[in-house]
């Protein structure tokens, strides 16, 4: 019983988090300084502890006897966990100036966050149908709620209901595609799914195929591909710069670990049936999302576009998964972790800059800032270069083991369009590096900040860096290879 705490306290200390920050919220002796503090202090207990249980699972169900095997413990979860709390870490820390620059932040904010974080852990240990709705559920009301906190703000309130209505509607689906495949099941059990899956054949499984795919309309609506991307970029636009980075490099990522259990485990024996509905997709996504981007102004609204490209971008591997590609499943892992570093450094510059000025950010008001801000101007730079796949980052890599699992499973039309829309991004992308570098400045040049903002992220530029170039010159650092050798760990530990 005692082992079974032990291996449930990671996940338990981020809600017990959230309900102190409850409780500590209506408390005038806590700024919003000192509540997120003690948001990062459970949330790094939590990290810690992850961290060295990462690699030490053997495939365990937590507290069988009463949940029976609804959560699994494998080095996979554990993976996605480390992303989500760290995600939340980074969202917190960065933002730190943004919260105290706004009045309409409060202590329910902090607990609202912790309580995503619990429903994203949730899910990425969730071994069966409605424990996995219950905690995307979760994850998603308070995402829902942190879109729009700012309740004076018309733009936030409309982002929120457009988010709220659209996804309640598409959560619909998941509960229905669960029922049906409970129908042609019995079971909900993702053990007794791979089974049934196993043993029956394709013309025999109408019921599960249409539930899966039911699904399957979720997990596109919540990572905005096309045609269920209409909710993006209006609701990045509309939310408070932190809450839109902690959806872009945290939210995204956790709609992937419920979607790899599924896709590599237990419909492994039918995936196939969905890979050209999946391609069709793929190229709506990439041609779509691209086309968004380039037609944006507004800085938050192209990395809004472009997030529904690297969306694309992971719907190619995972097309290339079900035709059988070994390197797919890890170079998702991969681009997850290099698209999570680029676009929480982008969007912390934006946050960062944000605290100090009112309105949204657009590429004129980026003019000069080179001159301005010379540190700043290099960090966005390299986080542009990040997500346009340049070399020498660890976008590029991503990339790379992207289109590679294309080719390797015969997808050479996804590849090539995979290669054409990394092209078109340079021109978005390379925009903003134009006018910060370019254009002369209307101001002259001001301090760099030092503080914990500033340096974590100086921290992320060099980790971009170093995951794109780095090797193991430094033992416990680990460069691409160490990355990814990660990645398929924690793909080996779902067989």
């Amino acid at each position: 019983m005692i082992d079974q705490l032990l291996l449930a306290f990671p996940m338990a200390i981020v809600v017990i988090g959230a309900f102190v920050l409850m409780l500590l919220s209506h408390s005038k002796k806590f700024t919003l300084e000192r509540l997120n503090l003690v948001g990062v202090l459970f949330l790094t207990i939590s990290f810690v502890m992850q961290y060295q249980t990462l690699g030490a699972h053997s495939k365990d169900f937590l507290f069988e006897d009463v949940f029976g095997r609804s959560f699994i413990l494998d080095d996979f979860a554990t993976l996605f966990d480390l992303m989500f709390t760290a995600g939340a870490i980074l969202t917190l820390l960065i933002n730190n100036d943004y919260f105290k620059s706004r009045r309409y932040f409060s202590g329910e904010y902090f607990a609202l966050l912790l309580f995503s974080v619990f429903g994203m852990m949730m899910l990425s240990h969730a071994h069966e149908l409605v424990t996995a709705f219950i905690a995307l559920e979760i994850a998603s009301i308070s995402v829902y709620a942190l879109v729009g906190y700012h309740k004076q703000n018309k733009v936030s309130s409309e982002a929120m209901m457009k988010y709220m209505v659209l996804g309640s509607m598409t959560g619909a689906f998941f509960m229905l595609g669960t029922a049906l495949i409970y129908g042609a099941v019995g079971s909900t059990s993702l053990t007794e799914i791979s089974a049934y899956v196993a043993q029956g054949e394709l013309h025999n499984m109408t019921l599960l195929i249409v539930g899966a795919t039911f699904i399957m309309v979720t997990i596109l609506f919540k990572i905005g591909a096309v045609p269920f991307h209409s909710w993006v970029v209006d609701v990045y636009h509309g939310a408070p710069y932190p809450v839109t980075m902690f959806m872009a490099s945290t939210f995204k990522i956790a709609i992937f670990a419920i979607a790899l259990r599924l896709y590599i485990v237990n419909f492994a024996p039918i995936n196939n049936f969905w890979t050209e509905i999946l391609q069709v997709i793929t190229i709506l996504t990439l041609l779509g999302g691209s086309w968004l981007a380039i037609s944006q102004n507004i800085i938050k609204r192209m990395l809004a576009g472009s997030s529904i490209v690297h969306s694309g971008y992971l719907l190619i591997a995972i097309s290339s998964i079900g035709l059988g590609s070994e390197l797919a499943a890890p170079a998702v892992m991969f681009y997850l972790l290099a698209y999570f570093l680029s676009a929480a450094g982008s969007f912390g510059i934006l946050s960062f800059i944000a605290s100090q000025t009112k309105g949204q950010m657009s590429y004129e008001d980026f003019k000069g800032f080179a001159e301005r801000r010379p540190y700043m101007a290099l960090f966005m730079s390299i986080f542009m270069l990040s997500l346009a796949g340049f070399p020498s980052t660890i976008g590029f890599l991503g990339k790379f083991y992207i289109f590679t699992s294309a080719i390797e499973s015969g997808q050479i039309l996804l590849a090539g369009l995979g290669i054409l829309t990394a092209f078109i991004s340079v021109y978005y992308y390379f925009k903003l590096i134009a006018m910060m570098y370019f254009y002369p400045s209307q101001t002259s040049q001001e301090k760099f900040p030092v503080n914990v903002s500033t340096l974590l992220i100086a921290m992320m530029a060099m980790l971009i860096i170093w995951g794109g170039i780095g090797t193991s010159l430094i033992p416990f650092v680990p460069g691409a290879d160490g990355f990814i050798d990660s990645a398929k760990q924690a793909i080996s530990s779902l067989q």
